[in-house]
């Protein structure tokens, strides 16, 4: 996991006070080590339950944390996928969405409510709703188990709405109350800046856990004796996480522009365009400069990072770099090559060197 960003002390003055410094997040528990998930036996230290001792919970999410351990895992698997796929989707970008070695785990960076904040809470909410969707399905969580959503009404009267489906119901109810309750516990002043972050917060995890609902498909498989398919059993079934990924980082690119009202509303700033849906995402503020590294803003530049020379997309070395130029230089590279099957069962690969060209941001 990429760690180019660090907190720095200072306050940057931005939307949020000082106190923002220390912004923490419940996504840090996608930080923790898997090991801490697996011992059931560590969620109590003395006499002390660990969701206390957590950094990033709000009082609520502790709560919610020790009436419902078991799902902390979940959380957990939820949050470091979200991570992953904000890597993923903007691992060609100015900002490559690094983290650092704090609470607030992506840094300074995401005290501004810009588009990438926007992106963060969707996918870290959908994160969450999957993985705990999913723990149903096998069995994990004591209060949940296999999905009971009604049949569609356009299945085949002649299959059987059956198997042990994602129970996606529950993982929405869950994520909705585990993930909001952070901001809904905050009082701020109606109309105020902070609260209109808190309201874009609250409409961003909503569109991540919709995009997760609106991907969800029937999944359908034969029974029979040699292929007969003579019983079809159907259920529900999450989609993968890269689909939820690729089409919230499309609603990022395409993400409304808001302002907050003096009665507490989100709007859209410029008239003309469209007023976002609860699928779309919002943003308050325009994203900062992350072509040059600063420590205030938790961004670390674009210098060293490896681009694309003939690429016209956001990898090549004239929007990467950002009109700095790139260094060129020849690196040999040790690879696996010449593999061939061996009956049975296994690939078995020589080792040959490369040379190969890699161009990097100045």
């Amino acid at each position: 996991m990429a760690s180019g960003a660090r907190l720095f002390s200072a306050c940057v003055g931005l939307l949020l006070s000082c106190a923002g410094a220390n912004y923490g997040s419940w996504m840090n528990l996608g930080m923790q080590g898997l090991d801490v998930w697996r011992n059931p036996q560590i969620y109590m230290v003395g006499t002390s339950p660990l969701c206390g001792q957590i950094r990033g919970l709000s009082p609520g999410q502790r709560k919610l944390c020790q009436l419902r351990q078991d799902h902390m895992r979940s959380v957990g698997r939820g949050a470091r996928a979200g991570i992953a796929e904000c890597q993923h989707q903007f691992s060609s970008s100015r900002w490559n969405c690094s983290t650092v070695d704090d609470s607030s785990v992506f840094g300074p960076v995401l005290q501004i409510p810009s588009r990438e904040a926007a992106f963060a809470h969707s996918i870290a909410a959908a994160g969450v709703v999957m993985s705990v969707s999913r723990a149903c399905r096998d069995g994990q969580l004591a209060s949940c188990g296999c999905s009971r959503s009604a049949r569609p009404a356009d299945l085949d009267p002649d299959w059987t709405w059956g198997g042990c489906g994602d129970n996606i119901r529950y993982g929405y109810r869950f994520a909705t109350n585990f993930v909001d309750i952070r901001e809904r516990e905050r009082r701020y002043k109606r109309g105020s800046v902070k609260h209109g972050r808190s309201l874009m917060n609250l409409h961003n995890n909503e569109a991540g856990r919709r995009a997760v609902i609106d991907l969800t498909k029937v999944n359908c498989k034969c029974h029979g004796v040699s292929g007969s398919c003579s019983t079809v059993t159907c259920w529900q079934r999450l989609p993968a996480f890269r689909e939820v990924g690729d089409t919230l980082k499309d609603k990022y690119d395409g993400a409304t522009e808001v302002k907050v009202t003096r009665r507490g509303r989100l709007r859209v700033r410029n008239r003309r365009y469209r007023r976002p849906t609860a699928n779309d995402l919002v943003y308050i503020q325009e994203s900062p400069d992350y072509c040059r590294r600063n420590d205030t803003l938790g961004s670390s530049g674009t210098t060293g990072r490896a681009c694309e020379r003939t690429s016209k997309g956001t990898d090549g070395c004239g929007l990467l770099c950002c009109g700095r130029g790139y260094n060129t230089q020849r690196i040999t590279v040790n690879e696996r090559c010449q593999c061939k099957f061996v009956w049975c069962c296994k690939v078995q690969c020589q080792s040959c060197l490369r040379q190969k060209t890699v161009h990097t941001c100045k």
